[in-house]
This record gives structure tokens, C-alpha cells and sequence, in this order.
């Protein structure tokens, strides 16, 4: 099978050459584009993520022996998610390899995080595939780089940190409201508010509802520690 050049910039970027570049093909071809005879990323999106799973695992106690079970979880799961897959997707230019239909094509496809995160899980599985456990995690490693050793000591969501510390002084748990939605639908941007019961509240803004909720929840969070 030929692969178009923009596929050929993409090996390059992820530093495989493919054997059987049909996998390739497969892994950026969003679900818009399939039909009977062209199959989407689906299921290698999901097999990709069990691989890049097992590498983080590795990888994560691998870097620090004496983590806890407790530790370990936040990390993995910050190293994991479609944010974190998506920003890697951005860092290699995938969308600009992606096939997509014509309405996703026209709503901003190629930037949008969800399409980006499953078509880097998608292309994990795809290198595994093709060249064996060895070579995919030789290539998530590489593309993943200092991230292993930057994620925080303590990755645990500020969601739960805030509901935990709003518990523990018996108050309901954290209210979170939109504020505000603006922007295009291809490249939304979110203000989320967060309330305590005993009056305090806080915001933030960011171009996802979670990462919006997640920054309003760390904001509140440095406020009640000052008190």
C-alpha cells in the first residue's frame, strides 16, 4: 500500500518506518471517513490503550521504587489520560496526518482533543502491531519524554483534594457552574466557577469544561490553605 506523504512526515516524527503501513493508514483514519471497505481507529485506539498503560505502569515504578500503590494511581492516570495523549498528538503534528469526513473536517477536527487522544492511542497500537511491544515502548517513551519524571509528586486530582477538604469540615460537597461558554464549537472556551457552602468561591477558564473545573478546583484549593 502507498502511503501519502503526509504519513511519511508522520513515521518520521514518530521515528518507525512501517512494514505493514496499512496500520498506519487504519490508526488516523477517523471513524467519519470509514466504510465497508476503509476501517476506522476504533479498535486500535482501544488496544493502544492498554499498551500505553502497561508502559506508563512500567515506566512509573521503574522511576520511583518506593512509590505507594496510593501515589502511583494519580501519576498513571495523569500520564494517561486523552489530555495528556493529545498534547503528545500536538507535539508530533498528527492532526495533520488524520482522515476525517467532510463535517469534521469543516468543525476543526484536527485540533480537537478528543479525535487527537484516540488517534495517538490509535497509532500506539498500530507501531505495537506492526514491530512488537519492544519498539511501542521504545516509541511512547521517547515521545512521552521528561513527563515520567515531571509528574507531580502527589498527581491527584484537585476535584477530590477540594470534595475531601469540604468533607472533612462537614460541608456539602463542591458546587461547580458554567460561567461562560465562548468561542467557536471547533475551539470552545469554558469559565467554570466553584462554590463552597461556607461562601468562598472560585474560577478558571480553559478551552476544556475538565481542565476548567480541575484549575477552579486548585485555585479554591490555595485559598482555603492560606486560611
Amino acid at each position: 500500500m502507498k502511503v501519502a506523504n503526509e504519513l511519511k512526515a508522520l513515521e518520521a516524527r514518530l521515528g518507525h518506518s512501517f512494514s505493514r503501513p496499512e496500520l498506519l493508514v487504519r490508526a488516523v483514519t477517523h471513524s467519519s471517513m470509514s466504510s465497508p471497505t476503509r476501517q476506522d481507529n476504533q479498535r486500535l485506539e482501544f488496544l493502544g490503550d492498554r499498551v500505553l498503560g502497561l508502559v506508563m505502569a512500567e515506566a512509573l515504578l521503574e522511576h520511583d521504587k518506593s512509590a505507594s500503590e496510593g501515589q502511583l494511581a494519580p501519576r498513571f492516570n495523569a500520564l494517561v489520560r486523552k489530555e495528556a495523549c493529545a498534547d503528545v498528538a500536538r507535539e508530533i503534528d498528527l492532526g495533520a496526518a488524520l482522515k476525517l469526513g467532510r463535517s469534521e473536517m469543516m468543525s476543526g477536527g484536527r485540533r480537537k482533543q478528543a479525535l487527537l487522544g484516540d488517534a495517538m492511542e490509535a497509532v500506539i497500537a498500530a507501531v505495537y502491531r506492526d514491530a512488537g511491544f519492544d519498539v511501542a515502548r521504545a516509541m511512547i517513551l521517547r515521545l512521552w519524554g521528561s513527563r515520567v519524571q515531571s509528574v507531580e509528586a502527589d498527581a491527584r486530582d484537585p476535584k477530590t483534594s477540594l470534595q475531601e477538604w469540604a468533607q472533612a469540615r462537614k460541608l456539602p460537597p463542591p458546587r461547580y457552574e458554567m460561567v461562560k461558554r465562548s468561542g467557536p464549537d471547533h475551539a470552545p472556551v469554558f469559565t467554570i466557577s466553584v462554590q463552597l457552602e461556607n461562601g468562598m468561591a472560585a474560577e478558571a477558564t480553559d478551552n476544556s469544561k475538565r481542565k476548567a473545573e480541575q484549575a477552579a478546583a486548585k485555585a479554591m484549593l490555595a485559598e482555603v490553605e492560606k486560611g
